[in-house]
Formats: C-alpha cells, sequence, structure tokens
C-alpha cells in the first residue's frame, strides 16, 4: 500500500475540540458567556481568525449563540444540537460516555424494527438481490470484524429502501458512532452477526412485503445482542459507583 503524506490538524480544528470538550463536560455550562476572541485566542495561543472560526463552527452546529458585538453565550447540547454530534459525544475525551452508549443502543433497538417495517411496505421484492448477496456475504466471512461491516451493509439497503430521509440520516450518525468501537465490540456483537439464519428470515419477510413479520424479525435479531451490551454497561456503572 503507497503511503500518503500526513496532513496536520488545522488550528481551528484544535481549538473547536478544546472548546467542545468543555460544553460536553460541563465545564461551559448552557447560558453561560464564552471569554472574548481575544482572551480565547490569548490563552489558546492561537489567532483571532482561528478562534472566530471555530465558534462559527460551534454555532452551526447550534452549541453555542454568536451575536456580533455580544458575549458568545453557550446553548444546552441536549437541546440545540443534532444527531452529528453523537460520535463526539460517544467518545468525549478519548473515553467512551455510557449514558450515550446505553441511548445509541436503544435507538437502534427502537428504530430498525420500523425501519424493516418500512422497507417490506415501500420496496420488497425488489431488495431480493441485495439483501441475499449480503447475507451470503455475511456467511462466508468468519472474521468478526468484516462480519458486522457485511452487517451494517444489509442495513444500509434496508434503510435506503425504507425510503426516509430522517431513518437515513439517523442511520448515518449511528454507524459513525459505532464504527470505531467495531473490534473491541467484536465478542459481544457475535451474539447478532452469527445468526445469518435470522437475515435469512428478516430478509425472506422484507421481500415478501411483510411488513409485521419484518418488524417482529428485525427486534428478533437486534434484541439479543443490544441486551447484552446494555448488561455490561450496567456492570461498568455499577463497578464505577464509590462503594
Amino acid at each position: 500500500m503507497p503511503l500518503q503524506p500526513v496532513n496536520r490538524r488545522s488550528v481551528p480544528d484544535e481549538v473547536f475540540d478544546q472548546l467542545f470538550a468543555e460544553l460536553v463536560s460541563g465545564g461551559l455550562a448552557p447560558g453561560e458567556s464564552l471569554p472574548s476572541e481575544r482572551r480565547l485566542a490569548e490563552v489558546l495561543g492561537v489567532s483571532r481568525p482561528a478562534v472566530r472560526e471555530a465558534l462559527q463552527r460551534l454555532a452551526h452546529a447550534g452549541l453555542v449563540d454568536v451575536r456580533q458585538g455580544d458575549a458568545t453565550t453557550v446553548r444546552d447540547i441536549r437541546r440545540a444540537g443534532g444527531l452529528d454530534l453523537l460520535p463526539r459525544l460517544l467518545f468525549p475525551g478519548g473515553e467512551i460516555d455510557l449514558g450515550v452508549a446505553r441511548s445509541i443502543l436503544e435507538a437502534r433497538l427502537h428504530i430498525g424494527p420500523k425501519i424493516a417495517e418500512l422497507a417490506a411496505r415501500r420496496k420488497g421484492p425488489a431488495l431480493a438481490a441485495l439483501l441475499q448477496d449480503a447475507v451470503r456475504a455475511l456467511d462466508a466471512d468468519t472474521h468478526p470484524v468484516s462480519r458486522q461491516r457485511h452487517a451494517l451493509t444489509f442495513w444500509e439497503h434496508v434503510t435506503d429502501a425504507a425510503e426516509s430521509v430522517t431513518f437515513r440520516l439517523m442511520f448515518n450518525s449511528l454507524r459513525t458512532a459505532y464504527e470505531p468501537a467495531l473490534e473491541a465490540l467484536a465478542h459481544v456483537m457475535a451474539a447478532e452477526v452469527d445468526q445469518t439464519d435470522a437475515y435469512t428470515a428478516l430478509t425472506d419477510a422484507i421481500v415478501q412485503g411483510n411488513a409485521t413479520a419484518a418488524h417482529t424479525r428485525a427486534e428478533d435479531l437486534l434484541r439479543p445482542a443490544t441486551q447484552a451490551l446494555i448488561d455490561v454497561i450496567d456492570q461498568l456503572e455499577e463497578s464505577d459507583e464509590p462503594t
């Protein structure tokens, strides 16, 4: 594989990351005013244009209010942010946030069956080749991380067939949050990705246009690994509680 030059991150990226980390950690509370551009530039050792660009990115993400000639104030991330923040919220400071992880798993379990139901209603037979190919690829691969990628491809086809831009954007955000942890989750996710019979049953229900069966088969497929991961989170949270 030919090596490529390594591109250094831009200064505004670094400023954005530091300010975002403060917002997520609670170091900057909702309603609080940020220091002035000049003061931030001094503290961070960067130029004011770099600070201004980072602040505009935070404003575009709905995390701060920037008013010309006035203080920049912090907004409540959970009320103002979008799904694009999920990957950053999942690993603030490089460590997993268990509460965010739990919310992603819960969303996945509830959204997946609905997406399968819509795919059965709207595309049904047209999905036969795509889903069958994805299941065959999953069945033929023995690598635990690759198997998860085949499963993601399967769900990508199903999500596209649901013809819902909202669910598609949700899928994109959940996938972006999930992919960095593929290797770490390989053991637990085996409870799901090893069930090629369950993927086949779900495929059959969708292709037959049976929306009710597709919803049920999707929940049957997703629940075991989801519950196993939630149980792990419960154990980790219990172990972190002071005794």
